[in-house]
C-alpha cells in the first residue's frame, strides 16, 4: 500500500517511511518478475534496479547506459526496439514491445517493455521510465500451445470434446469433420447421439459414470456419416475443462479393418473348432501355442492342457522323422505333407496324415509352424489289409497251394527273366525237369492224402539241394522244374542233380508208413541247347523220359555228350570217396633248392592218386572236382598226415629235408576244428611245428581277408611258417597284406615261364621281390625249368627256386636216395 508523508513528519520518519516504500517496491519487483529502470534523456545513462540486472544476468558493477541496452537487444529486433522510443518521444504515451535479448550468459529471453516519457514544466523530455518482464515462459507455452493445438487439429484420428452435461459438441477436429462428411460449424451444432446412431441413453449415462469414477472410459461404438454409411470405432474419453466448462475429449480410431480382420477370425475360428481333424500352432521353440477342439476330439487334450507344453507331448519321439528334422526343413519350405505318429492323451498312438505349414511375421521371418493333423489310422489299417489281401491273391495266383512252390505262371514268368539276364551277362544256366518215379502208385494204394504230404516232403528235400538264388517250382502232379541260375560249367548241374537224386532216395515215414522214393531228371543248358524258354522246357521234358527210359532214379542230359561227361564225373567222384576210404593217395615231393649254393632248403608235398586199376592219376583229374564236392578236406588231412610222417622218419634217420611245405585249402582252414586236428596230427607223428610251412592261395585269403588274419595268426603263434601261394595272380589289398602274418612270398610259374623273353613278366617277377623284401619276406619261384631262369631270379635276389630245373616232384623212397647223396640229381643238388 502506498506511504503518505505529512508536514509534521520528521527526517528520520520520513527516510525511513521513503526506505520501506523501496523494499516493497523490490519485492513487487521480484514477485512480479519485473526489473525497472529509467534512462536520462540529456546523458543518455540509466539507472536499474537490482531485479532488472538480475533479468539481464549482468553485473551490479556495470554503470548501463543506453547503448550498453542496445547491445544486449537482438541484432534482428534491434530495429524495432529503435523505431518504438522514438515513437513514443513523439506521442507521450505509455508504450510496450516486445523483444529478444541475449543475457550476459548466452542465454536468449523474450521480455516485454513497458516505458513512458517524462516532461519538464516546458514540455521538454527529461528521462524515460519503464519496466522489463522476462516473458520467456510464457512464450514458450504459448508456442507449445500453438503447436499441440496444430497437432490435433490436423491429427488423422477424431477428436472431440462434447460438453459433459449436454453431450453436445464444443470442438472437433479437421479428422472427425472429414471422417463424418460435416462440417465443423455442422458438428457444433449437433450432440454425439446424432452421429453414433446406436448410442442410447442408458450407455451414455454408464460412460459418464465411468469416467466419474475413473477418470477415462474406453468404447467401441459406431458412427454415421453424413452420406448415412457406417464405420466402427474405437472411442477413448477423458474428462477435462474446456474454457472453464465441464467437458469430455474423445479420442476415436477407425477400426473397420481390425472389425473385419477379428470377424475372420471368428469366422475362422468357428470352422477350426467345428472341424473334427487337430490343428496346432507351434512357436520356434517347440511350444504349443493353440490349439483347436478338434485336437481335444482327436488327442483327448483340452485346450488349458496342451497350451505350454512341448509338442514332444502329442509328437511321437519315435517318428522316421523328428521334430527337429521338420523345424529344419521348414526354414527353406512353405509347407510339406508327412505321415507320422501322435500319442494321445491315453497313450494310444495314431497315425496321421499331417499338413505342416510356417507361420510368419510381417517382415516374412519365421515364427513357428502349424500342424494339420488328420487321423488316418484306420484308412492305414485298411490299406495294410488291401495290400496283404492283394499280395495274397497274387501268391495265390504264382504259387502252388499245396507246396507253396512257384507254379507254372510264375516258373514261366522266372524263366524269361533268367534267359533275359545270362544273355545280357553272358552267362549259363541249367533247366532241370524232375519227375518222381512211382509216384501214382502211392497215391493209388496209400490215398491222396498220403500223396500230398508225400510232395510236400519232396518240395522240402528238392530246396535243401538248392542255392538261395535257384528257383524251385511245381508244374503239377509230381512234376518240379529247378532253374540253376548263372553255372560255369555242365558239371554243376550234374552236382546238384547228384544231391537230388540222393536226397530223394533217403526213407521217408508219412503219416507211419516208410515209403521209398525215386527221382528221374532231364537236364538242358542255356545256351548251349537252347536260348527260348519252350525249346529248354521241351528239351529238359525229353531228358527226364531218357532217365525214365534208363531204368529211373537217374538224370540225363538233352545233348548226350553232356550225360556222358556227367557220368564221369559222378564215377569220379565216386571214386574219389572210396581213394580216401582207402588212403589210395599218395605224397610225391619236389625239392626247394637256395640258388645260391643249390643247397636244399626245403620241399613241397604234392598229392598223387594210385588208382589200381588206372594207376598214377595227376591232380589236375580229381582235385577240382574234390574241392567243389568239399572232399579236398578229408585228401589234405592224408597228404597232411602222410608227410608229416615222412619227414618224422627222416628227421629221426639224421636227414635234413629242411621245411615241409603243405598246401592249405580254404575250405579246410575255415573248418572250426582245425588247428585242434592239425595239434593232434604233429603230436602223433612227432612233427615239430619249425619244421612245417603252410602255404594258402592269394585268392582264397582274399575272399574273407579279416577271417584268414585271425586263423593265420593262430598258426603262426605255435611256430608254424606261413607262405602266400601263386602270389601275384589274384588280387591282393596291401593293406591286408601287411597284417597277414606272413614269412615267404611264393612267384607264381606263369611269370617264371617265359623269363627271360618276356618283358613284362621279368618286371612283375622284379616287382614282387621287392615288395617281399619291403615287407621283410623270403620268397621262393616255382615252375624254374632253365638255366637263364634260375641265373635272373638269383640276381634279382630271390631266395629260393622250385622246379624242374632241380627235380620233378618224386615219391619218397628217390627224396631219401637224394638226401643220401647217392641220387643221380645229387650233382645238381
Amino acid at each position: 500500500m502506498p506511504y503518505t508523508i505529512r508536514e509534521d513528519d520528521d527526517l528520520e520518519l520520513i527516510l525511513k517511511k521513503i526506505r520501506s516504500r523501496e523494499e516493497s517496491l523490490k519485492k513487487l519487483e521480484e514477485l512480479s518478475n519485473l526489473g525497472s529502470w529509467e534512462v536520462d534523456v540529456a546523458t543518455k545513462s540509466s539507472v536499474w534496479s537490482d531485479n532488472t540486472y538480475n533479468l539481464y544476468g549482468v553485473d551490479r558493477s556495470v554503470q548501463p547506459d543506453l547503448a550498453f541496452f542496445f547491445s544486449l537487444i537482438l541484432p534482428e529486433d534491434l530495429p524495432l526496439v529503435q523505431q518504438t522510443i522514438s515513437n513514443a518521444f513523439i506521442n507521450g504515451r505509455v508504450t510496450s514491445l516486445r523483444c529478444r535479448a541475449k543475457r550476459t550468459n548466452g542465454q536468449i529471453i523474450h521480455v516485454l517493455i513497458n516505458g513512458q516519457v517524462i516532461y519538464n514544466e516546458a514540455k521538454e523530455p527529461i528521462k524515460v521510465i519503464g519496466t522489463t518482464q522476462d516473458i520467456t515462459e510464457q512464450v514458450e507455452l504459448q508456442k507449445h500451445n500453438r503447436e499441440l493445438a496444430n497437432l490435433i487439429e490436423q491429427s488423422s484420428n477424431e477428436i472431440y470434446v462434447i460438453d459433459a452435461t449436454t453431450l453436445r459438441y464444443l470442438y472437433v477436429n479437421r479428422g472427425a469433420s472429414k471422417a463424418l462428411g460435416y462440417t465443423p460449424e455442422e458438428l457444433v451444432l449437433m450432440s454425439v447421439f446424432d452421429i453414433n446412431p446406436f448410442l442410447s441413453k442408458t450407455e451414455a449415462e454408464q460412460m459418464r459414470h465411468e469416467v466419474a469414477t475413473f477418470g477415462t472410459s474406453l468404447k467401441r461404438t459406431v458412427h454415421r456419416r453424413k452420406d448415412g454409411s457406417l464405420y466402427h470405432v474405437q472411442a477413448y474419453i477423458h474428462s477435462i475443462k474446456y474454457n472453464s466448462v465441464d467437458a469430455f475429449v474423445i479420442f476415436d480410431t477407425d477400426i473397420t479393418n481390425m472389425i473385419d480382420l477379428e470377424m475372420k477370425h471368428k469366422m475362422q475360428s468357428t470352422i477350426l473348432d467345428h472341424i473334427h481333424d487337430s490343428v496346432i500352432s507351434v512357436n520356434q521353440e517347440g511350444k504349443v501355442i493353440s490349439s483347436n477342439k478338434g485336437t481335444t476330439r482327436l488327442l483327448g487334450y483340452k485346450e488349458e492342457d496342451i497350451i505350454g507344453q512341448s509338442i514332444s507331448l502329442v509328437y511321437d519321439i519315435h517318428n522316421a522323422l523328428t521334430f527337429e528334422d521338420i523345424q529344419k526343413r521348414m526354414r527353406s519350405r512353405e509347407q510339406f505333407d508327412i505321415e507320422a505318429y501322435l500319442t494321445t492323451m491315453s497313450g494310444e498312438r495314431i497315425i496321421c496324415d499331417i499338413s505342416v505349414t510356417t507361420m510368419r511375421d510381417e517382415a516374412s521371418n519365421l515364427e513357428g509352424i502349424v500342424l494339420y493333423s488328420q487321423d488316418i489310422t484306420d484308412k492305414k489299417e485298411a490299406e495294410r489289409l488291401l495290400k496283404e489281401q492283394s499280395e495274397r491273391f497274387a501268391h495265390q495266383a504264382n504259387h502252388d497251394a499245396l507246396t507253396n512252390l512257384p507254379n507254372r505262371t510264375l516258373f514261366k514268368d522266372r524263366l524269361n527273366q533268367t534267359i533275359a539276364s545270362s544273355n545280357r551277362n553272358n552267362e549259363m544256366f541249367a533247366l532241370l525237369f524232375i519227375d518222381l518215379d512211382q509216384f501214382k502208385k502211392i497215391n493209388d494204394s496209400l490215398g491222396h492224402h498220403v500223396g500230398d504230404e508225400v510232395l510236400i516232403e519232396a518240395a522240402k528235400r528238392l530246396k535243401s539241394a538248392l542255392r538261395e538264388e535257384d528257383t524251385l517250382a511245381r508244374l503239377g502232379g509230381d512234376e518240379f522244374t529247378v532253374i540253376l541260375k548263372n553255372i560255369k560249367s555242365i558239371q554243376a548241374a550234374s552236382v546238384v542233380a547228384n544231391k537230388i537224386i540222393n536226397n530223394m532216395r533217403e526213407k521217408m515215414i508219412i503219416n507211419g508208413h516208410p515209403l521209398y522214393l525215386s527221382s528221374s531228371i532231364g537236364i538242358s543248358i542255356y545256351p548251349n541247347d537252347s536260348t527260348n524258354e519252350h525249346d529248354l522246357l521241351k528239351f529238359a521234358d525229353t531228358a527226364m523220359y531218357k532217365a525214365k527210359d534208363d531204368g529211373r532214379d537217374n538224370f540225363q542230359f538233352y545233348a548226350s555228350e553232356m550225360t556222358t561227361l556227367a557220368f564221369e564225373r559222378v564215377v569220379m567222384e565216386s571214386s574219389i570217396r572210396m581213394a580216401i576210404a582207402l588212403e589210395q593217395f599218395i605224397v610225391y615231393f619236389q625239392p626247394q633248392i637256395n640258388p645260391q649254393d643249390d643247397s636244399l632248403v626245403g620241399m613241397e608235398a604234392l598229392v598223387r592218386w594210385q588208382h589200381p586199376q588206372l594207376g598214377l592219376i595227376p591232380p589236375g583229374k580229381f582235385i577240382p572236382i574234390a574241392e567243389e564236392t568239399g572232399l579236398i578236406i578229408e585228401i589234405d588231412k592224408i597228404v597232411m598226415r602222410k608227410a608229416m610222417e615222412q619227414f618224422s622218419r627222416w628227421h629221426q634217420a639224421g636227414y635234413q629235408p629242411g621245411m615241409l611245405a603243405l598246401n592249405l585249402s580254404m575250405k579246410q582252414l575255415s573248418s572250426s576244428n582245425f588247428i585242434t586236428d592239425l595239434y593232434k596230427m604233429m603230436n602223433n607223428a612227432d612233427f615239430k611245428a619249425k619244421w612245417l610251412e603252410l602255404e594258402v592261395t592269394e585268392s582264397q585269403v582274399m575272399q574273407n581277408p579279416e577271417a584268414s588274419i585271425e586263423k593265420l595268426n593262430q598258426l603262426s603263434g605255435i611256430g608254424v611258417e606261413l607262405a602266400i601261394d601263386d602270389f601275384g595272380t589274384g588280387y591282393s589289398s596291401l593293406a591286408y597284406l601287411k597284417k597277414l602274418p606272413l614269412d615267404k612270398l611264393k612267384i607264381d610259374q606263369s611269370f617264371v615261364r617265359d623269363i627271360p623273353s618276356d618283358e613284362e613278366d621279368m618286371a612283375i617277377t622284379r616287382a614282387i621281390i621287392a615288395l617281399a623284401k619291403s615287407l621283410n619276406l623270403k620268397t621262393i619261384a616255382e615252375g624254374v625249368e632253365n638255366e637263364a631262369q634260375k641265373e635272373f631270379l638269383m640276381q634279382n635276389g630271390c631266395d629260393t627256386i622250385q622246379g624242374y630245373f632241380y627235380s620233378r616232384p618224386l615219391p619218397p623212397e628217390q627224396i631219401e636216395e637224394m638226401l643220401k647223396g647217392t641220387s643221380k640229381n645229387s650233382t645238381r643238388l
